[in-house]
Formats: C-alpha cells, sequence, structure tokens
C-alpha cells in the first residue's frame, strides 16, 4: 500500500503514549509499504525530522509553531480562542501550509490510505471523505471530565466551553471522515454514542515486552512510581489528587513510603512536591524510564481525567511491576481486577489497595507474573498492526465499493 500519514507532530524523541503507538505501528508498517508523513517541523527538536526515515518512506516538514504552554505566546492563543467557534486544543493547529502540502501530495499520488493521526490536524484537511481518522482518545469526553474536576467556576466554565466546542468539532470530522479507528472498545462505543457512528473499529494497545523485560537486578528508586508526560493536564491532576489525597494515607502506616514521578517538563506545582518532601522525586525527562519501573515496588495510575489508552500500564506490566490504578486510568485495557491489576476510585480504596501490595511480597509477585503473562500472550506490536493494516484495507475496500 502507499500511505499518506498526517500528524501533528515528528515522533521523536518519544515521550507519549500516543507517539509510541504510532511509532511502534509505523515501524511496521513502513517494513512492508511505502509511507508518506506529513508533519509539523519543530527546530527545537531537530532529532524529530533527522529519524524520521525509521518510520517512514518519505517525510514532509511544515512550518508552524505551536507555543508552549506557560508561554506568552500560549497566553494570547488563549485570549484570542475565547470568541472562537473552534476549541483551542484544534485552532493551534490550524495551518495554511499543511493545507497546501497536503492538497499537493494527493493531488500528486494516488495514495490506497489517507490517514489524519489524532484529529488535531483535521482542520487542514480540505476533505475527510477519504481520510481514516485514527483517535487515541475521545477528546470530548476528556474536556468533560477536566470541566468534572475543575477547581474553581472560572476554570469549570472554560473547561465547559472548551468540551462544547470540541463536541461539535470532534462530531463533525468524525462524521465527515471515511472511518474512525479507535483504541479500544469502550472508546468505539462512545464514539456510537456521541457521534452516531456505526461499528467502529478498534485496534488494541501493544508493548514491546522484549524491551521492558525486567533484569536480574535493578537499583533501588522509590516504593511507589507513576511514569506519564507531566506538562499534559490530566497526569498533572493525577500527581495532585494522589499527593494530596491518598498518599497521607497510605503513610499513616508506612511513614517513610517514597514516589517518584517520572516524565517530561513537569509543571511547577509538580516540582514544588519535591521541594516540600524529600520523600518524593520529580524526575523531569530521562533517556530511559526503564530503571524507575524496574526500580520501584508498585507503578500507580490514579487517572481521573482521560481518553484513549494507558499504555504506561502495560509497560508496567512488561516490566514485571504491579500497577494500582483508577478505573479510568485503565480504561480500554483487557485488565482483571485483581488478578493483574488492583483497581480503586477513592482516595481510600486507592491507599488500601497501594498498602496491601507494599507490605505483601507474595501478593506483588502473583499479581505482577500474572499481569507479565497477559501482555506476553495478546499484545505484541506485530500483532496489534497487523489488525490496523487489516482496517486500513477493510476502510479502502468500502471506499470503493
Amino acid at each position: 500500500m502507499k500511505i499518506l500519514w498526517v500528524k501533528s507532530d515528528f515522533l521523536h524523541p518519544t515521550n507519549r503514549g500516543g507517539q509510541i503507538r504510532t511509532l511502534e505501528m509505523l515501524r511496521r508498517l513502513h517494513a512492508r509499504h511505502e509511507v508518506h508523513y506529513v508533519a509539523f517541523d519543530n527546530p527545537a527538536q531537530p532529532e524529530g525530522l533527522a529519524r524520521a526515515t525509521e518510520y517512514c518512506s518519505f517525510a514532509y516538514p511544515v512550518k508552524h509553531e505551536v507555543p508552549p504552554h506557560r508561554s506568552l505566546a500560549f497566553v494570547a492563543q488563549l485570549a484570542s480562542n475565547v470568541v472562537s467557534s473552534m476549541p483551542l486544543a484544534l485552532s493551534r493547529y490550524v495551518s495554511d501550509a499543511m493545507r497546501r502540502q497536503i492538497d499537493e501530495l494527493i493531488t500528486a499520488h494516488q495514495f490506497d490510505s489517507i490517514v489524519c493521526d489524532f484529529i488535531f490536524p483535521a482542520p487542514n484537511f480540505s476533505t475527510l471523505q477519504d481520510c481514516v481518522v485514527f483517535q487515541h482518545n475521545v477528546e470530548t469526553v476528556i474536556w468533560r471530565r477536566h470541566a468534572e474536576h475543575a477547581g474553581d467556576p472560572l476554570r469549570r466554565w472554560f473547561f465547559e466551553l472548551q468540551a462544547e466546542r470540541m463536541f461539535r468539532w470532534e462530531q463533525r470530522i468524525c462524521t465527515e471522515s471515511a472511518r474512525v479507528i479507535a483504541v479500544s472498545p469502550a472508546d468505539a462505543r462512545m464514539f456510537e454514542e456521541l457521534f452516531g457512528l456505526r461499528d467502529v473499529p478498534r485496534v488494541s494497545t501493544g508493548v514491546d515486552t522484549n524491551y521492558f523485560q525486567r533484569p536480574q537486578t535493578s537499583s533501588r528508586v522509590a516504593d511507589l512510581v507513576f511514569v506519564g508526560s507531566m506538562d499534559w493536564m490530566p497526569s498533572i491532576d493525577a500527581m495532585k489528587f494522589f499527593t494530596s489525597d491518598v498518599l497521607p494515607l497510605i503513610r499513616k502506616e508506612r511513614p517513610d513510603c517514597t514516589l517518584a514521578i517520572v516524565g517530561r517538563s513537569p509543571s511547577r506545582a509538580i516540582l514544588a512536591l519535591a521541594e516540600q518532601d524529600p520523600r518524593i522525586q520529580v524526575t523531569g525527562t530521562v533517556p530511559d524510564v526503564r530503571p524507575y519501573m524496574w526500580g520501584a515496588t508498585v507503578s500507580i495510575v490514579p487517572i481521573r481525567i482521560g481518553g484513549g489508552t494507558r499504555l504506561k500500564i502495560y509497560e508496567a506490566m512488561a516490566a514485571g511491576l504491579p500497577v494500582v490504578s483508577t478505573t479510568v486510568g485503565a480504561e480500554g485495557l483487557d485488565v482483571s481486577d485483581p488478578v493483574n491489576i488492583r483497581l480503586a476510585d477513592t482516595p481510600e480504596a486507592f491507599a488500601a489497595a497501594c498498602l496491601n501490595l507494599l507490605n505483601d511480597k507474595t501478593e506483588r509477585r502473583r499479581q505482577a507474573a500474572a499481569a507479565e503473562e497477559l501482555v506476553r500472550t495478546k499484545y505484541s506490536w506485530d500483532h496489534i498492526t497487523l489488525q490496523f493494516e487489516t482496517m486500513l484495507k477493510e476502510a479502502r475496500r468500502t471506499a470503493l465499493a
């Protein structure tokens, strides 16, 4: 097949779940097919374009600045968005240059498949009628959950406004496209319920089990570890919730319980956690997350806001680490509580689950072994990519029928 793949960014450095999923699948697709990849170029990260040959036949960098959060340029975008009909999460990626590049490629080539990876580049397509939208999340649900957990009336108003705008745009993008592919049965059902789609296919989350396999020895890091992008609002909310509502309950029984927060670009509020408590470590960007998993006792995923699937759960399982998660954090994953994961949604239940695993070595090993067996037998990236390839071919046959 000849595939046009459009995304908002290149895939290195790879430090977000959506990047990992796309990179692992594209590497395998590229081995068998001709992949044309369009994305915004970030001069501050030259590794992105330099390593694009690992997963595509041709790369097309587009100049477009997406201001980082907490910058003055982002504040200006935020202010101008108040009167826009488009949610800020989409308007940041609107680009005439990307639209021209996509149009030129579609005119010059006969693509068998056109993929819009996440919905963020979608407004840059002149038409979505031949496009498969690969939805790693249900974005509307994320913004509605932000509103639900907002700490003050102003933030709640803003998130509700963004959620309503996102609903209208996400509905339009999904219904105008040739096909939507979800990443979990839960997300597929949500697309059908929210937007009236029918028979939404879904591709499972995968993991490189050999890469994460635990070595014979590892250096001690912490009792608990959280791995995630720390400039992503659901991760920030998760750590604020855990450190304020859950960790104090754990420390009533284990006063010296330590926590490592591992992930890129931690916010000022997250950095302050380590400054105020020497038992909390905030790493920022690390070259390799595996030593932090191998050096911890329990992986925590106290996510309250989000969608899609948490790749980090399967990675922790492949690393031989037992996981405690909220129901939202494990949403869409093929897991079973208490066989291979612990699920808890209240501070008291989450703390109790962590304490049970921290205090019981036998139970910790049993759960970790069951989880590792699950990911090894069902979720290799080769298997997942073949599923996705079949979905692209089916979408193409439907379009030609």
